[in-house]
């Protein structure tokens, strides 16, 4: 597996190890990542996405579009894309192609996306003192895509939330046919009933993953292709990769 770079934060956890801790949370800021971060794997890169180069915000929405209609879900006309506080965007892309992108979002004042269907089962979970996040506005481009594409970008969405930003929990909205994946390659559970998700005109079920499982599992099988295991966890970055990398998303700012 070949690599970037990237930097770390943490939480004191009782019971176990930790990677080294990672960047400070600056109030919850994206901007304590270099937005000129990028890394390069067989063939294609990943990135934050930049509203400065080549009208990529835009190009994000056309995807998302193309890829929900294709699957028969509404996500209205693709306009401009836009962020709310908390969030950052991934993209995949092979030269000027883009052809992957996934949105984490960590808490704010605005609360997360899922909290329109599901604010009592995420409400619980704060209560019980859950830092929690969000994935949301996955596409791919089948075309282009491969298990090892689609481990890299959640890869990094788990170090943004987990080494960044410091999240304990994870959750994403899914389609009632996709949980059975969810469940089986990165270790969701089932966190609420299914509903229709007005977003996508379709049925939803919200799932969670406890970012200390996935850590843990980063550690026992990250890196290691020809693990029985067959889950996601084994093409992600190992722990030492993803130290090394976390060097590289720190803000140039904060590096003085």
């Amino acid at each position: 597996m070949t690599g970037a770079a990237y930097h770390a934060g943490s939480m004191a956890e009782s019971k176990r190890s930790r990677l080294k801790p990672p960047l400070a949370i600056l109030g919850g800021s994206a901007d304590v990542m270099n937005p000129d971060f990028a890394m390069t794997r067989d063939g294609y890169h990943v990135r934050l996405a930049d509203s400065q180069v080549d009208g990529v915000r835009s190009r994000i929405s056309q995807l998302v579009h193309r890829m929900y209609s294709w699957r028969g879900l509404a996500s209205g006309q693709p306009t401009t894309y836009s962020e709310h506080p908390g969030q950052t965007t991934l993209v995949a892309c092979k030269g000027d192609l883009l052809f992957g992108t996934l949105t984490v979002g960590v808490d704010s004042s605005r609360g997360l996306l899922a909290d329109t269907l599901y604010r009592e089962e995420i409400d619980d979970a704060r209560r019980n003192g859950a830092r929690v996040c969000e994935v949301t506005r996955l596409a791919m481009d089948p075309a282009h895509s491969s298990p090892e594409v689609l481990a890299t970008i959640f890869n990094l969405a788990f170090m943004i939330t987990r080494l960044v930003h410091d999240m304990t929990d994870l959750f994403v909205e899914v389609h009632p046919r996709h949980t059975a994946f969810y469940r089986r390659m990165m270790g969701y559970r089932v966190a609420g009933p299914e509903r229709i998700c007005p977003r996508v005109g379709a049925p939803a079920v919200l799932m969670r993953l406890s970012l200390a499982h996935a850590e843990q599992e980063i550690r026992r099988i990250g890196g290691n292709e020809d693990a029985t295991d067959r889950s996601l966890y084994r093409l992600f970055f190992s722990a030492a990769e993803q130290e090394r990398m976390l060097l590289s998303l720190r803000d140039n700012r904060l590096r003085a």
